[in-house]
C-alpha cells in the first residue's frame, strides 16, 4: 500500500529534531513543570503539569509534517485533549464575556506559535506528555508539547510552559519575513507561508533539510522515535 502524504512532503526514516538553536541541546526538564495561562483570564495561572492526569486519556496515531518538506510516519502520540483541557482548565477562568479567537504557545526554548482557537480544538489535537509509548525526551518536547497533526510541526510547540488566550488576533512580529509562516498551517492545503503559494516556498524550505539534521544530530541527546 501507498503511503499517502500531504502535497510536498516526503517521508523520512525515524523522527528528525526540530526547533530553534538546533546546535544546541534541549532545554532543561524542570523538576515540577507548570505551563502558564494567561490572556482574557481572571487572573493568571501557574497549572501544575501534573494537574493533567485529572483529564481523561488519548492515544493519537499520527504522521508528522514539517514545513521543510519530511514527514516522520505512525507515530504514536499520548497525552490529553486540548479541547478537554480548554473547557475543563480554562473557560472556567475566562474574564466573563471574554470571546477567545486566538491563542499563543509557548515553549521555554523561546518558540511561539499563533493558533486559531477552532483549529486548537479541532480532533486529535493533543497535549502530550509520551511518544511512541515512553516519556517525551529533550529532544521531542519534554516535558510536554502540543500536538496538532492536520497542522505544520512549527505549530506543534515543544517544550510547552505558556499558553495566551486572546479575544483578538496579536501582533504578528515577522509580517516581512521570508519564512513568515501560515497562520493556520493546515498541511493538507499547503499552507506553508502567510503570502506565498506553498509550492513556491517547496524549494526554499527543502534548502534547508540537510542543515535541520545535521545540526540536530549536533545538538541533540539521546534519539527517540
Amino acid at each position: 500500500m501507498t503511503l499517502r502524504l500531504p502535497p510536498g512532503q516526503r517521508a523520512v526514516g525515524g523522527f528528525p529534531r526540530f526547533g530553534k538553536d538546533l546546535k544546541k541541546p534541549p532545554p532543561p526538564i524542570p523538576a515540577d513543570p507548570v505551563i502558564e495561562l494567561g490572556g482574557a483570564l481572571t487572573e493568571d495561572v501557574r497549572l501544575s503539569v501534573a494537574e493533567l492526569g485529572k483529564l481523561p486519556r488519548r492515544e493519537v496515531r499520527a504522521d508528522f509534517h514539517c514545513v521543510a518538506g519530511w514527514s516522520a510516519t505512525g507515530l504514536v502520540w499520548e497525552g490529553v485533549a486540548f479541547k478537554d483541557f480548554y473547557r475543563v482548565l480554562v473557560e472556567p477562568r475566562l474574564r466573563p464575556g471574554a470571546v477567545v479567537s486566538h491563542l499563543v504557545f509557548v515553549g521555554s526554548d523561546g518558540v511561539r506559535a499563533l493558533v486559531l482557537l477552532e483549529d486548537a480544538l479541532g480532533e486529535d489535537v493533543l497535549v502530550a506528555e509520551r511518544l511512541g509509548g515512553e516519556p517525551l525526551t529533550g529532544d521531542h518536547g519534554a516535558p510536554v508539547r502540543l500536538v496538532s497533526p492536520w497542522q505544520y510541526g512549527y505549530v506543534n510547540i515543544k517544550h510547552l510552559c505558556r499558553i495566551e488566550f486572546h479575544a483578538t488576533a496579536p501582533r504578528v512580529t515577522d509580517p516581512w519575513s521570508p519564512l513568515a509562516a501560515h497562520t493556520r498551517a493546515r498541511v493538507w492545503k499547503e499552507e506553508r507561508h502567510r503570502r506565498l503559494p506553498g509550492r513556491v516556498v517547496r524549494p526554499l524550505y527543502r534548502g534547508v533539510v540537510l542543515v535541520i539534521r545535521a545540526l540536530s544530530a549536533r545538538g541533540g541527546s539521546a534519539r527517540q522515535g
